[in-house]
């Protein structure tokens, strides 16, 4: 995004659907991480199997993994029913809650009204909450997330109670000084959304804010595995000894910014260098396939039958790590490029981000696949977050209309017309009555022969070249056997699309589509200066 900092930079149906009953969660796998598979689950055709073997073997060695079973893995629809999940969850919390977001919104007084009804109900019960720390404090010292949260210290006390803030190493000196707030967020941003209690994790791209809760659209899965919620406990864990600590004040903020002496590393704003390279010796193990897999126990192949899932951990967190060991682009890149060989001419995928500027690296493979019938669903600029704000952020629905149009002209360039659609989402007019705005991403992959998908990434990355350079990004890829979890990840496919329709060049012809030279010029600072869209 141009800044998701120039982004929510200048501002930022409540429907209650049913709730999936708990006992839906309950099975829980075996700890290990999975490992190459040397025979076949029960009733899994060799040809489904076939086409999987290209990436799973490749897959095995690029990131760490756990076997599940599909019914493990819960799709949540709506934005509603994410929230009443989520605050369900959060009241029935035994040992741990950890929420890692970007932001938690300045007026989410309920949910911090369950947060803090779950910790006076269960003294034993523990929460560590994670931001960034740029977009958490930027209203200072008018109400922000930090002073929303600091008063949980106070009531529960720091041994229950941690609020940690990331700041980047790449914001220093004189940029700190003279880059503008919300400008300032386009140089690196936590933006990994890991919504932990016990031992089930939410895996989504959605902030802990009204609108994430009522009318903005986004992904949300539910994983009710141990395995899959420990291990990113542990990163999350090592991305709080690399934050600030939030503690309360009687200051006019409510709260100060204080780095701990037990930190992993150096202050980023007062030693960047040294912090980045004592942040890469630690990240680098919590996100290390061997590393992981030499401190588990060896896999149980006695429930292999069972267990129909295999879900790869992704991590990108490319600013913190030197040289980069990140896994979410390797991943993605090896999918793409194993659908551009001739015997996946007969399958299809789908490809949605809000925001639409996937990495140059991406788009090109996107457009290389051998794959037909795919579909990419981006955000209408009525439906984009920004549509109507003052300023910079203004221009940011300009510049996706900018960069879509560029796409659909490869795609023409490349004779793929016949074989990608690119449709945009749009469900009534952002900052209206009923107006929603949409911030869904991911990837869907459906093999040849099969009519739903057998793989899905889910998480924070919005797949542009500033997630895989300037932000932390965390998520999944699933790959299954499992036919019903096969039919859900399908009907997710297509619900998001309810509200899309395609769109061409033509469209992009129009008066009203028309980039004036304002949004290019806006496009190109930002990249000067050292932000990213």
């Amino acid at each position: 995004m141009i800044v998701r900092g120039t982004a929510r930079c200048c501002r930022n149906i409540r429907p209650v659907l049913p709730r999936q009953a708990p006992s839906q969660y309950a099975r829980q796998c075996s700890r290990r991480y999975s490992m190459p598979a040397h025979s076949m689950p029960a009733g899994i055709s060799p040809s489904s199997a076939g086409m999987l073997a290209p990436f799973t073997n490749e897959l095995d060695r690029l990131a760490p993994s756990f076997k599940v079973n599909g019914s493990q893995i819960h799709i949540i629809k709506s934005p509603t029913d994410f929230y009443e999940t989520l605050k369900s969850k959060i009241r029935h919390a035994k040992t741990r809650i950890f929420l890692s977001t970007l932001y938690i919104g300045k007026s989410e007084e309920e949910l911090i009204a369950t947060l803090r009804e779950a910790l006076r109900a269960n003294p034993e019960l523990k929460l560590s909450i994670l931001t960034d720390a740029l977009r958490g404090t930027r209203e200072a010292p008018d109400p922000s997330s930090a002073s929303l949260l600091a008063p949980l210290v106070t009531e529960f006390g720091p041994r229950r109670v941690e609020v940690r803030m990331y700041h980047t190493p790449n914001l220093t000196g004189l940029r700190k000084r003279h880059i503008p707030n919300r400008i300032n967020e386009g140089w690196g941003l936590q933006h990994m959304k890991l919504y932990g209690v016990d031992d089930e994790i939410i895996l989504s791209g959605a902030n802990l804010s009204n609108d994430y809760f009522t009318n903005r659209q986004d992904r949300y899965h539910l994983f009710a595995s141990r395995d899959v919620t420990q291990y990113f406990w542990k990163l999350y864990q090592g991305v709080t000894s690399l934050s600030f600590l939030v503690e309360p004040t009687q200051e006019a903020a409510g709260f100060r910014l204080q780095w701990p002496s037990t930190n992993a590393a150096p202050s980023p704003l007062e030693q960047p260098a040294k912090y980045v390279s004592q942040a890469t010796n630690l990240i680098s193990k919590l996100i290390s396939l061997d590393e992981s897999r030499a401190a588990l126990p060896a896999p149980d192949h006695s429930s292999a039958a069972s267990n129909d899932t295999t879900v790869y951990m992704l991590g990108q967190l490319s600013q913190l790590l030197r040289p980069d060991t990140s896994t979410e682009l390797p991943v993605i890149t090896h999918l793409l490029k194993t659908l551009a060989a001739p015997q996946y001419s007969g399958s299809s995928w789908t490809f949605t981000a809000g925001y639409f500027n996937p990495d140059p690296t991406l788009r090109n493979l996107l457009l290389s696949t051998a794959s037909q019938n795919n579909t990419v669903i981006t955000a209408s600029p009525h439906a984009n977050g920004f549509y109507g704000s003052k300023g910079v952020s203004g221009l940011l629905p300009g510049a996706y209309t900018y960069l879509a149009r560029r796409f659909l002209r490869e795609i023409h360039q490349r004779r793929r017309d016949s074989s990608i659609v690119l449709k945009e989402w749009r469900n009534g007019t952002v900052g209206e009555p009923g107006g929603w705005t949409y911030h869904a991403k991911g990837l869907w992959i459906t093999l040849p022969g099969d009519v739903d998908p057998s793989m899905s990434i889910i998480g924070s990355s919005n797949y542009t070249k500033r997630s895989y350079s300037h932000d932390l990004e965390a998520g999944a890829l699933i790959v299954t056997r499992n036919e019903d979890l096969k039919r859900r990840l399908g009907a997710e496919q297509r619900w998001l699309q309810d509200f899309a329709k395609p769109i061409t060049l033509d469209d992009f012809a129009t008066n009203e589509r028309r980039v004036g030279l304002d949004v290019r010029i806006a496009m190109w600072i930002v990249s000067l200066v050292g932000g990213a869209l």
